[in-house]
């Protein structure tokens, strides 16, 4: 199949591309720099330039390459202040409205037959049940500071699932870590963790879905193969409590446990957002992905993921950690 990827330089498009390369789809990839076009044509794409945020360009792109599936990965993060989280992904949020509003004009004007775009595990409801599937309510709870994002979010899967000339997937992933992601070697999260800056708030019941940035982009050549439409999480079968993953992970890296402080202090330093994702965020189950994209992760667990991630020695091998858009920096 023809499929048109906008996003294609992130670090998920990055994985992705040569994916569907490999797949046998026609790969078109939107980038907005110019300067990356090479990057695209080495990753088996044939690249296009268009800034999504421009109706126009996009239009002229999509209807250039005539695609029969659209896969939506737009995102661009600024630096990130937990106080000011909706502030980081300003653009982002944008991405997600007007741009995504941009790619089903284009995507509806050439008939497209598939649209599957990103979402993120973050936005489900804290009541009930620590791990949620995809019918449990979502988007309706988000802290103060992170509200717009969270709104974004849930404007990208109710846009997606609203076209009905079109079957749309809204892939919600889980927090993404390897390469290209925001724990890496020198990264801001590895830095974080590394040096006791990733403390422990309150009781540390938060709890994380993790997914291997290779099996985010394994489950979305998935679903641009067959699926029907509707949402999936993509994350890994264990959703774990920060309490736990957080000091396993400084532990790999070498580095001392993590110190714990008070649901007050904490809130002092990142805000409700922050207190929120360390101590009641919930976590998502992957067993409708699993079942009906026939798609299995090959990191099924955190643990087996974060291990190679540091090496043998615990310290040097590390490349990334990054939820799409949660605690720590999104691709894009």
């Amino acid at each position: 199949m023809r499929v048109f990827v906008a996003g294609a330089t992130g670090a998920i498009g990055q994985q992705l591309l040569p994916r569907l390369v490999a797949a046998g789809h026609e790969v078109t990839g939107m980038t907005r720099s110019p300067a990356k076009q090479e990057l695209v044509a080495s990753l088996g794409a044939t690249p296009v330039v268009a800034d999504a945020l421009d109706a126009e360009q996009v239009a002229d792109a999509v209807g250039r390459a005539r695609p029969e599936v659209i896969v939506h990965q737009l995102t661009s993060i600024g630096p990130l202040d937990m106080r000011n989280f909706d502030r980081a992904f300003a653009l982002t949020n944008r991405l997600r409205t007007e741009g995504t509003d941009h790619l089903l004009s284009a995507g509806q004007a050439v008939g497209v037959q598939r649209f599957v775009a990103q979402s993120f595990f973050a936005g489900y409801d804290r009541v009930g049940s620590m791990v949620k599937t995809e019918d449990d309510p979502f988007g309706s709870t988000a802290p103060k500071e992170m509200r717009e994002t969270v709104a974004a979010i849930k404007y990208v899967e109710d846009a997606v699932l609203g076209a009905t000339w079109t079957a749309g997937l809204a892939l919600r992933y889980g927090g993404f870590y390897g390469p290209g992601t925001s724990l890496g070697a020198g990264g801001e999260q590895t830095e974080a963790v590394r040096g006791g800056k990733f403390p422990l708030v309150g009781n540390g019941n938060g709890t994380w879905s993790f997914i291997h940035i290779a099996d985010a982009a394994d489950a979305t050549v998935a679903a641009v193969a067959g699926g029907a439409p509707g949402v999936y999480n993509v994350v890994d079968d264990e959703p774990a409590p920060v309490r736990v993953w957080l000091p396993e992970l400084a532990s790999m890296l070498g580095a001392r446990a993590p110190r714990r402080v008070p649901r007050f202090v904490g809130k002092l330093f990142t805000g409700e957002t922050g207190v929120v994702m360390m101590t009641e965020l919930r976590g998502a189950s992957n067993a409708k992905a699993r079942r009906e994209l026939g798609w299995v992760p090959g990191h099924p667990s955190w643990r087996q993921g974060f291990a190679e991630l540091a090496g043998p020695s615990g310290v040097s091998g590390a490349t990334g950690l990054s939820g799409v858009s949660g605690v720590s920096k999104a691709v894009g």
